[in-house]
């Protein structure tokens, strides 16, 4: 079986990461967004990517050529002195969870931003979710701290534990 081939994400696919996106919103506290989002709301966030120095879309592609799930990194926070920091996200169908397919596609995101003014990257996961903090401690991420019941979706409230990692480890 061919490996699955990392690329920047077109406007073509949009509907497709938002579907990706979508089975999140719906099913579990991963996102903390309560009702599905479509592409047309998702094209500001899309294009906010576009030629950017420092917000990335990469997809991860199958050997059939359907996407997998796709790794963003955008603004951690909306003031100039935060610039130099990103947030990332990751996002699999469920099907290629467990594989490597995650990690490859992370790797990926962070050689990108080579060379970008990015000093420090950021990931914010919703608990308990193991298989996304050993995701993110792979990877270099250490643990800054957890914010409690800071969200509140499928009438529960949920923490949100706080990763973070050096641009050039």
């Amino acid at each position: 079986m061919d490996s699955p081939q990392v690329r920047a994400g077109t406007i073509a696919e949009l509907p497709e990461i938002v579907a990706i996106y979508n089975h999140y919103v719906l099913t579990t506290a991963a996102s903390f967004e309560i009702d599905p989002v479509t592409a047309d709301s998702r094209r500001p966030w899309f294009e906010q990517h576009v030629g950017s120095e420092k917000y990335r879309l990469l997809v991860v592609e199958g050997a059939d050529g359907r996407l997998l799930g796709w790794a963003s990194t955008g603004p951690f926070r909306p003031r100039a002195a935060y610039g130099t920091t990103v947030e990332a996200s990751i996002y699999l169908r469920p099907e290629a969870t467990g594989r490597g397919i995650g990690s490859q596609l992370y790797a990926a995101l962070f050689r990108s931003l080579e060379g970008a003014d990015v000093d420090q990257i950021v990931a914010g996961i919703t608990l308990p979710n193991d298989p996304c903090v050993a995701l993110h401690r792979k990877l270099g991420f250490g643990l800054v701290g957890t914010f409690h019941r800071v969200g509140r979706k499928f009438d529960r409230y949920w923490d949100v534990a706080w990763f973070q990692r050096p641009a050039r480890p």
